[in-house]
């Protein structure tokens, strides 16, 4: 039996069960001028280590395209809505692994309110339905 790379995809996405962090490491605000570290850099760098000991996985990456609004991150984890925030600093890192961890003990794959902290209140730019999303009410 053959498998695609599309269900090789899927079967790790699947059997992947903890929160995923990723933190653009380009990122940078508008109107800031380049320099070889990027705040985005320096985010992924506090996320990384607000992460040790936790369940949480941060995975930099080269761009989430919310540049406007940088630096940025995302948040998703197994059968759960994918947020993305922007507005954020090394001071948002702690912020976001509590996130990631609200996220992944939802009940219903949406990352509640009440208690998310305040980077994630004010720093909301979307938040993305899981593959298999089916609006039922419409």
């Amino acid at each position: 039996m053959t498998i695609s790379s599309d269900e090789a995809l899927k079967t790790k996405v699947a059997h992947s069960a903890a929160p995923i962090v990723y933190v653009c490491v380009t990122c940078r605000p508008v109107g800031e001028p380049d320099s070889p570290v990027r705040p985005g850099a320096i985010l992924a760098a506090a996320t990384v280590e607000a992460a040790a000991d936790t369940e949480v996985e941060v995975r930099p990456m080269r761009c989430l395209a919310n540049c406007s609004r940088g630096p940025s991150a995302a948040l998703r984890c197994n059968g759960s809505w994918t947020y993305v925030f922007g507005g954020l600093d090394a001071t948002c890192a702690r912020a976001l692994i509590e996130g990631a961890r609200l996220l992944a003990n939802a009940a219903d794959g949406i990352l509640p309110w009440r208690g998310r902290p305040a980077p994630l209140k004010r720093g909301l730019i979307a938040r993305v339905p899981p593959l298999d999303f089916q609006e039922d009410d419409l």
